[in-house]
Formats: C-alpha cells, structure tokens, sequence
C-alpha cells in the first residue's frame, strides 16, 4: 500500500500542475473570456477542478475538512445537482471574482489537503476515497483538453489573431491510404480489465457486427477542400434535415477556423493549412455530410472500437482528433451510473448526443483507451473533433 499511495500522491501532484502549466502562457485577461455559453474561462477551469477535490473527496472522507470558502462552490459546480446550487453556464465569463491569484492560492490549500489525505488516509478510507481521488483526476485530465479548445475558441474572435500557446505545433507525418477490412459476426465491446474506466464504458458486453471496412486514416484537409469546392455546404442532399438547417442559419461554408487565405486559427494562431493533415473543428453534421458525399458513412462505434483493438488497427486512432462515430449517445445493455453525487457525471447526458471515439493531439497521455466514449451534440464544431470513413463490404 506504501507504493500505492506515493505513486497516486505523485500522479496527483503531476496532473494539477499540467493545468496551470497549461493557464501559465495565458495572461489574467486571456483566462477570464468565455466565447460562448458552452465554453468556459480558463479560470473557471482552474477553480472548478479544485472544486471538486473539495466537493467530491475531501467533504464527504477527510475527518474535520473545512471548505475553503464556502460561498464559491455556487460559482465552481458545473451540473452536479445534488451537490447545491450553480451559477448559471453561460454567465461563467461574468465572474471577475474571485481573482486569478485567490483561485490559484485556492489550489495551493486544496493541493495541500488532498495529499495530506492520501498520506494519512486509513485502509477503509483508502478503499472508500481512492478511486474519487482518480475520478478527479480524470476529470481533470478532460478539463485540460476543454481549457485549450475554449480559449482557442474565444482568441478565434480576437482580429489580432493572438495566439494560445508558444512555438509551432508538430507536423503530421504521412499517414497510409486504404481501407482495413473486418468480417462480420460477434463481438465484444466495452471496458475490460481494472484499470479506470467511467462508468459509461460498462458493462462489457456482445454485438453483433456485419462485414465492413473502414479508412486506415482519417480525412484529410486536402480532401475535405474538394468536398468544400464540389459544393458540399450548398447541396441539401448532403445533409441530414437538421444539419442542413444549422449550416442555412449559420452560413457555414467550411470548418470552423478555416480562412479564406488558405490558412487555419490554430492553439499557436494562424497557420497554412497542410494537406495531409487531418480536417479538425468539424460537426457531426459536417463528417456525415461529407461521408455521403465520398459514397461511404461514419463507422458506428462498435465497430471502431473492435477495429482500435484489433491485432492491426488503423493508424491515428489516438492522438490525433476525436473521431465522429454514427451512433447515439445511449447507455450499454444493463448500464448502472456510479452511486452518489458522482452518478450524475454521464448517464443524465444520455440523450441527444453523438459519441466520438480515439482522442486528440491535445488528450493528456494516459487518459485515452478503445473503450473510452466521448459525447457532444451533433453541431458542436470547437472540440479537435474529426472523421473516419467506412463502408460496408
């Protein structure tokens, strides 16, 4: 137990200081803009993550704990009903106080509380706390990831165009074309093993597959501009009903970030556009748009997994871009969320969404795996969100 505790005390240390490595290139002023209701300020990230180390571990397992000010948790509770009420999403922008300074100092004390707790933790509260001190940093790991594609969306509005981060990002090697083909039959998906996993991944259980193939890689910007100059966000026959009515009412005429020079907004500001480069800053509605227009469809997510897990799986399944799946969000096939307030974490969202599979080039490592679901609404375009094809065979 020794090793257990010093190794989740070491990565707990590690992970909190990759946020504010992250906020650290980013002025006061940068990390208080929010450029949309569905997006928050890089501060509101830093605080609702101390938040809920406070809320989640300490509060209800720490003997004696006291909030370190208790009139912030109304600020900092993103949709935990059960835990009190919240500020409202859209209005996050709006909370000048506390300061940058009083939320970092506040991460220091929670910091301090939380490996304090892990040393001193007796065996029953180890079992009881230890996977909500993992499931916090976890959810941490998914904040790191929203506080770069938040801030990019918000400098995207800037004229000057200032970038996020220094330095330029790494290349895109060369990927392979073709396609990998996969008989049908039973399958099996889900998370397996013991490692973490959330509870949306769960249970593992059976499916049934057909025989289909899909893109050793995904598509490229080369190729999403001749879907863009063959007309592609003109032709309603591309698009789904509701996809169609969002690109009508919103005049999208390629992917968010894209500029009319040939370059692309990018986390290190504008950058030319590489042609072997995965498209990103896509929708839904735009990946299936453009499946239909290639003659093929988005995989479902059973059948990327089984291919993600298979003995040769295609390449740039992770650390590249989420990739856009044709399935709905729904539970598994006697699906339980967790017990507690952390129940509310996925099985509420349930609806409405679609699911992306793999992770991005901005995924902390270690945080992404086969059986991993990510969800968004099928508009959603300023997550690093891209596509793969497939076909049936």
């Amino acid at each position: 137990m020794p090793d257990a505790v010093s190794d989740l005390s070491a990565r707990f240390r590690a992970v909190r200081a990759h946020s504010e490595a992250l906020a650290a290139p980013l002025s006061a002023e940068d990390q208080q803009l929010q450029a949309m209701p569905d997006a928050s300020p890089t501060k509101w990230h830093l605080a609702h993550t101390s938040w809920f180390f406070e809320a989640v571990v300490l509060a209800p397992h720490a003997p004696g704990f006291r909030p370190y000010d208790e009139r912030w948790a109304r600020l900092f509770n993103s949709y935990y009903e059960s835990l009190g009420p919240r500020h409202p999403r859209p209005q996050r922008g709006l909370l000048s106080r506390p300061s940058l300074d009083e939320v970092l100092a506040w991460r220091r004390v929670v910091d301090a509380g939380v490996c304090t707790f892990i040393a001193e933790a007796d065996a029953d509260t180890r079992a009881a706390a230890f996977p909500l001190v993992e499931l916090g940093l976890q959810h941490e790991q998914q904040h790191q990831e929203l506080m770069q594609t938040d801030i990019l969306a918000a400098l995207a509005l800037n004229p000057l165009a200032p970038a996020a981060f220094p330095g330029e990002p790494p290349p895109w090697p060369a990927a392979v074309d073709g396609w990998l083909g996969f008989d049908g039959g039973e399958a099996e998906i889900g998370h397996a093993g013991t490692g973490f996993a959330f509870d949306n991944e769960t249970p593992r259980h059976r499916v049934r597959l057909e025989a289909h193939e899909i893109a050793r890689r995904l598509v490229s910007n080369a190729e999403y501009q001749a879907f863009v100059d063959d007309g592609g966000y003109r032709r309603a026959a591309l698009w789904l009903s509701d996809g169609w009515a969002v690109v009508s009412a919103q005049g999208w005429t390629g992917p968010l970030y894209w500029r009319e020079d040939g370059t692309e907004f990018t986390p290190h500001g504008p950058r030319p556009r590489a042609p072997q480069a995965p498209v990103r800053h896509l929708s839904y509605y735009e990946a299936a748009a453009y499946a239909e227009w290639a003659g093929a469809r988005l995989p479902t997510e059973a059948e990327w997994e089984h291919a993600a897990g298979s003995a040769t799986p295609p390449s740039q399944c992770f650390g590249a871009l989420w990739q856009w799946t044709r399935s709905s969000y729904e539970p598994y096939p006697r699906y339980r969320p967790w017990a507690g307030a952390v129940g509310e974490y996925n099985g509420k969202f349930m609806v409405g969404q679609i699911v992306l599979r793999g992770s991005s080039f901005a995924t902390p490592p270690g945080h992404a795996r086969a059986s991993y679901r990510n969800f968004f609404p099928p508009g959603v375009r300023w997550q690093f969100s891209g596509l793969r094809l497939a076909r049936d065979a």
